[in-house]
């Protein structure tokens, strides 16, 4: 999809499409007041009619308007103007952008980024509009048997102009340039989530990091083999994917942006491409989704991406560890003990409790970075699912500065996240009789435990764990990836 500003007059324009703010009370946004002046009032009319009220993300498709060269007008509610606020604009982008799916139009032009809305400039209102529209848009079709049924979007629409006053022009084509970015790295890591578990491999990922670099002066990739694994001692990461015939890799992502001496900030991502639990067995049911067990690493890797194509002026270290869990005769047991690179032994209770053993050899490799800040996004524990739902994903971490940062960059972002406590007194959980610690801390507060046990291989850098285990992949109302938290992340990073 093609974007572009356009400064012209909504009521001259001719587009497949038109589509126009409304408020729920009070004076017609300007654009729509220039349209309804050429239509004679037809557009006050259905407003006094009630057959639409202007709230929220309520839309109307009006096949004709007099005397408008363009066909079809979309309607789109506000609300009331005083209340409008990013999360109401966001709301309303993201109706306007779903109906626009069901239009049979090559083009449209949207007025909707020219209202004035609470704490948000016009490059910011851009930003969000081209996200909102490349959700609506994306639908994963790369599997799919026909390729000429595959257009690897449901949206007919392919150019949309962004109507703008004179004065924002500027600002709203740096908003559009922003979300580009932003939703190339979304739909990549809903890609990499999507693909099925044959193909999307923890070699897969590693080719798919070496992509992304190409080209990329300042990106550089390496790819550490088992055999390096082994050296560095990471024995907690190799006891996870010792069920496997397919070698576990480790990515490490490197973007220079700032001067060398600058700390970087250090992202881990979780990338279990299968997980079956291991020897401490999945039920059956919804296994399948155990595919987006690498989302954390998806994310990562799209971050990455999107760093590199803002050219943002910092330094980032993406760390992706990747294996699959799986079960067999070399697989990890019940009881068995591992020492990590740290040097810390581990007593894994449950092998289903594999990510914490992955992500941990990652932290420590992480801190030869000497990171101004780390944090990992995982899939990690079902009890964030119990705790928070599909809504928020969870969040723990030893800096309040960093929780807070976080945070604030997921609620601009529209993509929020919620704070659970951590804290010495659930490190008894994990206490071991045979090993320094153990991979589990029993049923209560299984995602303060989670978070407590990779809080021991973090030393005193400020770290931040993002747990996306209800966040990752929606199975309602249309099952797949959600690209989540790469909005988060990409927002952070942008702020820094």
């Amino acid at each position: 999809m093609r974007f572009s500003v356009t400064t012209r007059d909504a009521s001259r324009l001719k587009a497949g499409c038109l589509v126009l703010p409304a408020f729920s009370a009070g004076p017609l946004p300007a654009a729509t007041a220039a349209v309804d002046r050429t239509s004679r009032g037809q557009i006050s009319a259905i407003l006094r009619s009630g057959d639409f009220r202007g709230e929220t993300g309520e839309t109307l498709l009006l096949p004709a308007v007099s005397r408008v060269a363009t066909p079809r007008v979309l309607l789109v509610g506000m609300g009331v103007a005083a209340k409008l606020d990013r999360k109401a604009f966001r709301k309303a982008s993201r109706s306007a952008a779903h109906a626009l799916t069901r239009i049979n139009a090559a083009a449209a032009a949207s007025y909707l980024a020219t209202v004035d809305v609470r704490d948000t400039d016009a490059s910011r209102r851009a930003r969000v509009s081209v996200e909102c529209w490349n959700d609506a848009s994306y639908c994963f079709t790369a599997m799919k048997g026909k390729p000429a049924a595959s257009t690897g979007s449901k949206n007919k629409v392919a150019r949309i102009e962004l109507g703008a006053a004179p004065a924002d022009a500027a600002a709203m084509r740096r908003g559009i340039t922003a979300g580009l970015a932003l939703t190339h790295a979304q739909s990549l890591a809903r890609d990499l989530g999507n693909l099925p578990p044959n193909i999307c491999t923890p070699a897969y990922l590693a080719q798919e990091a070496r992509r992304i670099a190409r080209g990329q002066r300042k990106l550089r990739v390496e790819v550490l083999s088992e055999a390096r694994m082994r050296r560095l001692g990471m024995g907690s990461l190799l006891a996870v994917t010792a069920g496997s015939r397919l070698p576990a890799q480790f990515i490490v992502m490197r973007y220079q942006g700032a001067a060398a001496s600058s700390a970087p900030v250090v992202l881990v991502g979780k990338g279990i491409t299968f997980d079956t639990g291991g020897i401490s067995l999945k039920p059956g049911p919804q296994m399948d989704e155990m595919k987006y067990d690498m989302s954390g690493a998806g994310a990562v890797i799209a971050v990455m991406q999107a760093v590199a194509e803002l050219a943002l002026a910092l330094n980032v270290v993406g760390l992706v560890p990747t294996c699959e869990n799986m079960p067999g005769g070399a697989a990890t047991r019940p009881g068995d003990i591992v020492r990590s690179m740290s040097g810390q032994t581990i007593e894994i209770l449950n092998t289903d409790a594999e990510g914490r053993l992955i992500l941990c050899d990652a932290l420590t490799y992480g801190l030869r970075f000497k990171p101004a800040a780390m944090i990992d996004v995982a899939t990690l524990t079902g009890a964030c699912v119990v705790a928070l739902g599909k809504v928020r994903s969870g969040l723990l971490s030893n800096s309040d500065p960093l929780a807070a940062a976080l945070l604030a960059a997921g609620d601009e972002a529209g993509d929020p996240a919620w704070r659970l406590p951590l804290g010495e007194e659930y490190m008894d959980q994990l206490k071991s009789s045979f090993a320094d610690v153990a991979n589990i801390g029993g049923r209560d507060a299984g995602t303060i435990t989670a978070a407590a046990f990779l809080s021991r291989f973090v030393g005193d850098t400020p770290w931040a764990h993002l747990d996306v285990a209800g966040t990752a992949w929606a199975t309602s109302p249309q099952k797949g990836s959600t690209g989540r938290p790469v909005a988060l992340l990409v927002e952070y990073l942008s702020g820094l």
